[in-house]
């Protein structure tokens, strides 16, 4: 097992301006040229990301609130906005597929950017070809799961998971995942912690306590709620997040296969 404590860099997530270049063609000019009850729910809390075509007469507005992705209806008469789930005869959500190319894929890519240069602890084989990051706090029950059901795959060489440990939970998590960060070796003590429950003797430092914050910063920045929270890209290179432990069948989604 190894660990990767990269560089210090700047922590303020570049999420928001990384969709919103993405997204400035399919955007209006200005707020001001939105229709009157799109601007409503923009100054609501809703934040716009881009239009889509939507059956009916409908035009589709794909949006954010709070880091949950949803959708807007504007009506044939531009009076009237409807925020909610449209299904067709099918029962198939008409805005899935707009939703992820306008607000999931750019904001979960840009995601795995900044994820790739930071303070992460590999767990695995460094030339695993499956890369999955989980932020985790140290008393996280569902974490400790997740450790569990991820390790076939990870001592089967097919993937590494790169865990982003934050203090989010308790008031002592921000300490003991200062000391983890600490240690000599992050990795086996973040296994040894999730079998046995065993914390290091050592404590945190200046400097993971640093790593600590901006981990849990990040966490933050990108609207991540729970924990462990799974960013993954599928075989076409798509990034997915996961919030919580995830089921046997997601976890093969997850894990790139069925069985190591």
């Amino acid at each position: 097992m190894q660990h990767y404590i990269p560089r210090m860099m700047p922590l303020r997530l570049a999420l928001p301006l990384a969709a919103g270049i993405a997204l400035a063609a399919s955007l209006p000019a200005a707020a001001d040229d939105w229709p009157a009850p799109i601007q409503t729910l923009e100054q609501q809390g809703l934040t716009i990301h881009g239009e889509f075509n939507a059956p009916g007469g409908l035009k589709g507005y794909a949006a954010s609130i709070r880091g949950q992705s949803v959708a807007a209806y504007l009506t044939p008469d531009g009076k009237h906005a409807v925020v909610g789930t449209l299904i067709d005869a099918q029962g198939r959500d008409v805005s899935a597929e707009p939703l992820e190319q306008l607000v999931d894929g750019p904001r979960n890519a840009a995601l795995w950017k900044t994820l790739e240069d930071h303070h992460w602890v590999r767990e695995g084989d460094a030339d695993a070809p499956g890369v999955v990051y989980a932020f985790s706090d140290p008393n996280c029950p569902y974490c400790r799961k997740f450790w569990q059901d991820s390790q076939p795959w990870v001592k089967s060489g097919d993937v590494q998971i790169r865990h982003i440990v934050v203090g989010v939970l308790g008031g002592d998590s921000p300490a003991k995942a200062a000391a983890i960060l600490a240690a000599d070796d992050p990795s086996a003590v973040i296994a040894e912690h999730y079998r046995t429950g065993a914390m290091p003797d050592s404590v945190g430092t200046d400097q993971s306590e640093q790593w600590v914050a901006e981990n849990t910063q990040l966490m933050r920045s990108a609207q991540l709620h729970a924990t462990p929270a799974i960013i993954y890209q599928d075989d076409d290179g798509a990034v997915h997040k996961v919030m919580g432990a995830p089921s046997p069948n997601k976890l093969a989604t997850i894990m790139g296969s069925d069985s190591p």
